[in-house]
């Protein structure tokens, strides 16, 4: 039985078999688009490795036919689970055993508690397994002209017809996503490295026409050449995905009836976002998840589970990793001293619907207190957070909801012509 197929032979392969990651790679070699070549290890060699905590006969031998001077050893389930699960990056194929070791660290880390607690809050099945891509490795901080980043087609939190994300200079994509460096606004590349930008918007525009969608994807750019690492649909929700849907109707990719099925019962109670109002803020930073969180600060996962028990809870860190799932799933809303729109906390954040605030620059997190603007905070203290404007508040902070988007009468319109009203 093969273990593994190319990339670009994996056409009629569904996610169940290959992953999602590998899915949408296959979907940018077809559009044309720049994918570093690779080969993807199946879910099947998951959960045979899973059932008999060993590698399937045969996948080394295949393993060992890759020859590449470096490669990246990424997990690719199914269903997305940012950051859950182990990646290696820049593998070195003069041991094959190498390779084959990093592929068992892959499939092993399915079942960590982050992977598990994440499966667990999101209905995720335990016993299907991730599938593994192994790519060429292509370096952002190769040379001047390199970098990575990350890019939505359109704003995920406004829903709003222009690029969005972020991107580092000579760095590599994991920098990124980490959130332990400053990132810059994405449209820094367009005077950066023009060529890259051209050739990025492009790419965006071509993956937008084929999901009839909005999307996101990773990138790196080596040398001034654009590679394209991961792809997927925007997954935007509330006022966000409201306009997206009436917008998408208006440019004639998909018709009202299908902008109507689009937007959930969810997206519509929470298309008028709450803002706070009259607000002691401290400190400013960037808004990545719209809505007002109230609660008292928790420095920590374990804190913020134990103290969510006697009411709501801000998770205040300086920045968080995979090991917090559980403290992020107990808190209403999320701090952060540093990171982006693709850092770690707002990804998680994102698909958890909570607000999120991060890179926050006049945050000092300590063992038993915070510095934020100046002041001293205990743990415990109660804090508001806007997650779109960003502020940080002292207290108990007035909540306002502002006036519905002109977009969501004419999607309530167009569901009651739907529905013969």
């Amino acid at each position: 039985m093969a273990w593994m197929t190319r990339l670009h032979a994996g056409l009629a392969l569904p996610p169940e078999v290959i992953g999602g990651k590998a899915h949408g790679l296959v979907l940018l070699h077809r559009l044309g688009l720049p994918v570093p070549a690779g080969f993807v290890v199946t879910t099947e060699a998951c959960r045979a490795y899973l059932r008999d905590g060993r590698l399937p006969d045969g996948l080394r031998d295949e393993l060992g036919t890759i020859s590449s001077p470096a490669v990246s050893v990424r997990s690719g389930a199914a269903v997305s689970m940012p950051g859950m699960m182990d990646t290696i990056l820049d593998l070195r194929t003069d041991a094959p055993e190498r390779l084959a070791a990093a592929v068992e660290s892959v499939f092993s880390s399915w079942n960590t508690p982050r992977a598990r607690t994440y499966r667990t809050l999101h209905g995720i099945p335990h016993d299907l397994g991730t599938a593994v891509v192994v790519q060429d490795m292509v370096f952002g901080d190769r040379d001047a002209h390199s970098g990575s980043g990350v890019a939505f087609s359109r704003h995920p939190d406004t829903g709003e017809n222009t690029p969005f994300g972020e991107v580092l200079f000579g760095q590599q994509g994991d920098a990124v996503v980490s959130g332990r460096s400053r990132t810059r606004p994405l449209p820094d590349l367009a005077t950066r490295e023009p060529v890259v930008w051209r050739h990025l918007l492009d790419a965006l525009r071509r993956i937008e026409q084929h999901y009839r969608d909005a999307c996101y994807v990773e990138f790196t750019y080596e040398s001034g050449t654009l590679w394209l690492l991961q792809v997927r649909p925007g997954h935007f929700t509330g006022a966000a995905a409201v306009r997206l849907a009436v917008d998408l109707a208006d440019e004639g990719a998909i018709t009202r009836a299908e902008a109507v099925r689009r937007v959930t019962p969810h997206d519509l109670r929470h298309a008028r976002t709450p803002r706070t109002a009259d607000a002691e803020v401290l400190a400013r930073g960037l808004g990545v998840c719209p809505g007002v969180a109230i609660g008292r600060i928790a420095l920590t996962a374990d804190d913020a589970v134990r103290m969510a028990a006697g009411g709501p809870v801000v998770l205040v860190r300086q920045e968080t990793s995979p090991e917090d799932i559980r403290g992020l799933a107990a808190a209403t809303g999320v701090v952060t001293a540093l990171g982006g729109p693709a850092s770690h906390a707002a990804v998680v954040a994102r698909s958890m619907g909570k607000p999120a605030v991060v890179g926050v620059t006049d945050l000092a997190v300590a063992a038993d207190s915070i510095t934020l603007g100046g002041r001293t905070l205990a743990e415990g203290t109660l804090v508001t957070i806007d997650g779109t404007s960003g502020e940080v508040a002292l207290g108990r902070a007035r909540v306002v909801t502002g006036g519905a988007d002109p977009r969501l009468r004419r999607l309530l319109d167009w569901g009651n012509e739907k529905s013969g009203f």
